[in-house]
């Protein structure tokens, strides 16, 4: 089985530090090599692979502002597509781009949805949903207006994340630091239970953080440290006495919240989008919905076993639990 993978191009795959879909399809990317199957990946020429690496551009252009963002999708894709019967499958995680070559090739071609950044381009899911074949990451982001062959938890490598039974007592928020995630929500919650909070993150809204965020971080209860690479990630995941994640919008994943639990730390969350399916309420952490509601919970982390947060996340959400549900559905696809 030839397999084509095609990553963003935002940032390099797998990403030094922020980067999701690109974690994502690096994962799905090694965990296939694993399985013995010929995968070649399609991602910036910096990217680490065990399988064959092809690029288009060398640098991510999120990392060099030299590059036109649309120049380097369009000739990244173009890359792939053009070569696209070298392959048994394509599987997109590249968003809705890619669709607009689907009908001019004769490859299946696997979509995963990694979310709808907007419901304006469910359009064009909509217009290759008969001859294209769709992942949703969650039960709950699915879109009633398309049809789905499967959904497949995103998956991490349980290797990178580990164990800490003997955390410190801060409160963490780990993710972009935008108004849809709850950057401002989770000093709230430090603040009422007189809790020291450290943020980690890309400052993806440069205005919100100037606003909300900046002038509440004084080094001393609430500290930035500024965006995490995997090492640190680690560390200040484990370390911590519980992940803040007051999303206020319906989050398609959440992996913060997974890695977290990787690591033994409960997830105090808003009870919105994929959270009720990341999170066991009161085993691996508590679903509220209100910063209030947080506050409180707060003081029954102490409830949580943090052993069993590991073992949930490993059983649930596994680099291989996601490549054998990847699997069965190239086969069914190969098969139809």
């Amino acid at each position: 089985m030839k397999i084509a993978i095609l990553s963003s191009i935002a940032w390099r795959t797998p990403p030094r530090k922020y980067g999701p879909w690109e974690q994502v399809a690096s994962n799905i990317t090694e965990g296939m090599v694993e399985k013995g199957l010929d995968v070649t990946l399609f991602a910036s020429g910096d990217s680490i692979t065990k399988g064959k690496l092809v690029s288009a551009c060398e640098k991510p252009y999120a990392e060099n502002p030299d590059i036109d963002p649309k120049v380097a999708e369009c000739l990244h894709i173009s890359k792939l597509m053009e070569q696209a019967d070298q392959f048994d499958l394509i599987h997109n995680n590249f968003d809705f781009l890619p669709l607009s070559y689907s009908r001019l090739i004769k490859t299946p071609m696997l979509t995963t949805i990694h979310g709808f950044s907007s419901p304006k381009i469910i359009p064009v899911y909509k217009k290759y949903n008969n001859s294209g074949f769709y992942v949703s990451i969650s039960n709950s982001d699915r879109s009633r207006e398309l049809d789905y062959i499967a959904t497949v938890y995103n998956g991490i490598n349980a290797n990178d994340f580990i164990l800490n039974q003997e955390p410190n007592d801060y409160l963490l928020y780990f993710g972009r630091i935008h108004p849809h995630k709850g950057t401002y929500e989770s000093i709230q919650i430090a603040k009422k239970t007189k809790r020291k909070l450290i943020i980690s993150g890309l400052i993806q809204d440069h205005e919100y953080f100037e606003d909300r965020v900046k002038p509440l971080i004084n080094n001393d209860d609430i500290v930035y440290v500024g965006n995490s690479g995997p090492e640190e990630r680690n560390r200040l995941l484990g370390s911590a006495y519980a992940l803040l994640h007051p999303v206020s919008f319906d989050e398609p994943f959440g992996l913060s919240v997974v890695e977290a639990m990787m690591c033994g730390t409960p997830v105090i969350a808003f009870n919105r989008g994929s959270m009720p399916e990341l999170i066991m309420d009161g085993k691996t952490g508590f679903l509220v919905n209100t910063t209030e509601e947080a506050s409180q919970m707060v003081d029954n982390i102490q409830l949580i076993n943090r052993k069993y947060c590991r073992d949930w996340a490993v059983s649930n959400f596994s680099m291989e639990k996601m490549v054998d549900g990847y699997l069965k559905t190239y086969k069914q696809i190969l098969n139809t």
